[in-house]
């Protein structure tokens, strides 16, 4: 399958021969500190797209950092454990739980395990 340019995604394994975003993990790490600096800061949300903005980067080149690059990985792995992290804390917040647990689902593959519990219910039984 021969794709136009325009077509070709953003990924590491370039055929043109693109050059890293990053030189090292290191310089990554600096990125991402500053990333998390700056949400507290502003009080913003810590999110994947976020830092991959942040990064100068689309989530997708992110992820293939993480899934390609080894020497990147744990970095990249940290960075959104330390997002999913921030979502889960929301979740206790009592607001708008709804979209947290979409963040986890969609996100980080987080399920629910169907088991539901009616809260209330008084059972009579015969003796």
């Amino acid at each position: 399958m021969n794709l136009s340019k325009e077509h070709k995604s953003e990924s590491l394994i370039n055929p043109e021969g693109r050059p890293l975003k990053f030189e090292t993990p290191q310089a990554m790490q600096k990125k991402i500190d500053k990333y998390f600096l700056d949400c507290e800061k502003k009080e913003k949300p810590l999110t994947i797209t976020g830092l991959a903005l942040a990064l100068d980067t689309s989530r997708k080149v992110l992820l293939d950092y993480e899934d390609n690059r080894p020497e990147y990985s744990n970095t990249i792995k940290k960075a959104k454990v330390i997002c999913e992290n921030f979502v889960e804390e929301y979740l206790f917040t009592g607001k708008n739980m709804a979209g947290a647990i979409f963040n986890l689902k969609n996100n980080y593959g987080w399920k629910e395990d169907g088991l539901q519990i009616a809260v209330g219910i008084k059972l009579l039984v015969d003796t």
